[in-house]
């Protein structure tokens, strides 16, 4: 206990120094019965961060990272697994023998654990059919959705009666998922709170009409999450900036576009202005049409050195005949 404990305190400090998202872990489960079988997807969610893939063939957690066990014992992972094969043997029969339900059918179940402030780690269970919130579980009991109708309250009344099940489960949710998820927090530390410097670059988009021109800045390869990309006119920002949603690429780092619509006349002097933490304050600034915010400053420096050679005399006369 001392330990999670400390752990605990590590994570509320980690959260308020580097404002992350809230800290969680969840399973996605997606499971279709067609033509009388099974197909079964899941995955393991720290954050929005994929951490874990289950092998369906061999009924085995795949763990995407080095660092993906946490701190857990190689007997506490095995003791897991065994646990997701009976809970996939146990509700393939619950939802077509119990519940009737008719092939085919879609289920997606999300279910974890989150950190609140001032009220510890929440677990959540909540079950979908066909994409219709169906059932949730809640406070150690299982509560029907309305849209759920007679068979969700059926699900909740069997559900709520098997008292070893429903103890179990709040067990998972209330105990082994927090320790699970600190753990994983501690053994990633150093792959969490890395710093990756975004790369940018501009194009321009479909034309949005006659005269008209869609600037468009491509910021990608960052991490963390967070990112801050505007169009410019000097120190004004451009009100018109669109900014799309920052989407995951394959390496586990973070892409996002901005685009803005203007008349062709006035895009000379627009740029686009980039601000991240692995930045150091140092802001990216890239020129629609012209040089980016590094080869200005070279730009400048050159040509002030040549203004003060000129005061000095570095140069002969001669080289500044016409």
């Amino acid at each position: 206990r001392f330990v999670f404990k400390i752990l605990f305190q590590g994570v509320l400090l980690m959260g308020l120094m580097y404002k992350t998202e809230p800290v969680s872990f969840h399973v996605m489960q997606t499971s279709s019965f067609h033509n009388h079988s099974w197909v079964h997807l899941s995955s393991g969610w720290l954050g929005k961060l994929q951490t874990h893939r289950w092998n369906s063939s061999s009924g085995t957690i795949i763990y995407l990272y080095p660092w993906s066990r946490g701190n857990f014992s190689n007997k506490e992972l095995m003791d897991v697994e065994r646990l997701f094969q009976l809970y996939f043997n146990e509700h393939q029969d619950f939802y077509i023998s119990q519940l009737m339900f008719q092939d085919p059918f879609d289920l997606q179940v999300t279910v974890g654990c989150e950190l609140h402030s001032g009220k510890g780690f929440l677990g959540f269970k909540q079950v979908a059919i066909q994409g219709y919130d169906f059932m949730r579980f809640q406070n150690e009991t299982f509560l029907p959705s309305p849209k759920g109708g007679e068979k969700a309250q059926k699900a909740c009344k069997l559900l709520n009666f098997n008292e070893a099940y429903t103890q179990r489960l709040h067990r998972l949710l209330s105990d082994t998922c927090p320790h699970f998820t600190l753990g994983l927090l501690e053994a990633g530390k150093a792959h969490l709170q890395r710093q990756v410097k975004p790369k940018a670059w501009l194009s321009s988009g479909p034309s949005p009409g006659p005269g008209r021109l869609l600037l468009v800045c491509h910021v990608s390869g960052f991490y963390p999450k967070p990112m801050w990309v505007m169009w410019m006119r000097g120190e004004e920002e451009q009100l018109g900036t669109q900014r799309g949603d920052i989407l995951p690429n394959a390496d586990g780092t973070w892409y996002l576009q901005a685009t803005l619509d203007v008349a062709a006349g006035e895009a000379a002097g627009l740029a686009c202005r980039v601000k991240h933490s692995s930045l150091g304050g140092q802001d990216l600034v890239l020129y629609w049409g012209g040089k980016s915010g590094t080869q200005l400053k070279y730009l400048m420096l050159f040509l002030l050195k040549v203004l003060l050679c000129q005061e000095i005399s570095c140069f002969p006369s001669s080289a500044f005949f016409f």
